[in-house]
């Protein structure tokens, strides 16, 4: 089955991507569904190690030379090969779409850091951090619902990630707590944000059917408390790394420019493994903080992938608890 663009969404998009090619060429990768991306769990195994066996049973590159722990598997696989291996079922790699091993990269968690993942379910991004901190120091990780919960902690205990504490609470109520506690404050934070989900289509085509202008205004304000949440909680000089899996501007570009122009943050240049392309400075009747350029997006038709967002942003002045 073909699923077919909402009228409005199109619209959108078109005017995202004016130029009619690249409109084209995005409309047509969303139909085709992802490439078979996994990354090397290096608390486990080195990606060198995992290239060995692997290549035993499939054909495996490593596109991204800055990035050896992304791995492309570049054959057909039968349904559920890549889950039901063996060196998945051990942890020897994590089955994650290569988009979505962005916003850890940006963030760059350091052995011994304090960093906190306010959205962590399924794991994905909480695994991959405690792989790049080798384990040392801790990382909240936090979600909200029960079933999301066990996901959670079922991936980061295959994944073998100890220096992790699980918490389940609504994400504005966590940061109220812990802000008033006698923790210190983080060095890192991750908000990985719940969003439209406009960027998985290749991957979760249902969203062509549930996607409504309505939740992305709702999904707007949300990140918005969630952003300005846990900015108290950042010590002078920490990291903050806002992403979504979508495209819509009121997620994404208005949710930077609300950080840029009520708080005292800047926004970081990124280097990052696939191309990207800088945020926009307006959107219909909006015009946003020029700064929002050095935000990325990450179009599916630029690197066969999914859609993703990422902005990062340094505290410069600490703020209070009060």
């Amino acid at each position: 089955m073909k699923y077919i663009m909402k009228p409005l969404f199109k619209e959108r998009m078109q005017a995202l991507l004016p130029n009619k090619e690249d409109f084209e060429a995005y409309e047509k990768i969303i139909h085709i569904p992802p490439e078979n991306f996994i990354r090397a769990n290096t608390l486990k195994i080195s990606p060198e190690n995992l290239l060995i066996k692997l290549k035993n049973k499939w054909k495996v590159i490593q596109p991204y030379k800055s990035n050896p722990e992304i791995i492309l598997v570049t054959e057909n696989l039968i349904p559920g090969g890549l889950g039901n291996a063996l060196e998945h079922l051990l942890g020897y790699y994590y089955i994650q779409e290569v988009s979505s091993m962005l916003p850890p990269i940006a963030l760059e968690p350091k052995p011994g850091e304090l960093v906190l993942d306010l959205c962590a379910s399924p794991g994905s991004k909480t695994s991959q951090m405690a792989m790049y901190m080798q384990n040392r120091g801790t990382i909240i990780a936090n979600d909200f619902k029960l079933d999301r919960i066990k996901i959670l902690a079922s991936n980061l205990e295959k994944n073998g990630a100890t220096n992790t504490i699980i918490t389940r609470n609504d994400a504005v109520s966590l940061c109220s707590r812990l802000s008033s506690s006698t923790l210190p404050k983080f060095d890192k934070i991750l908000v990985d944000a719940p969003c439209s989900g406009e960027g998985t289509l290749r991957s979760s085509p249902k969203t062509f059917i549930i996607w409504n202008p309505k939740v992305i205004k709702k999904f707007s304000r949300q990140q918005k408390k969630f952003v300005a949440s846990t900015l108290k909680l950042l010590k002078k000089g920490g990291t903050l790394v806002y992403s979504t899996c979508t495209h819509a501007p009121e997620e994404n570009e208005e949710v930077v420019s609300f950080l840029l122009e009520n708080f005292p943050v800047k926004i970081e240049p990124l280097n990052l493994p696939l191309k990207t392309r800088p945020g926009i400075t307006s959107w219909k009747e909006k015009s946003y903080h020029n700064d929002v350029k050095h935000s990325c997006r990450v179009y599916p038709q630029d690197n066969n992938s999914e859609g993703f967002f990422i902005a990062k942003f340094t505290l410069l002045e600490e703020l209070t608890t009060k």
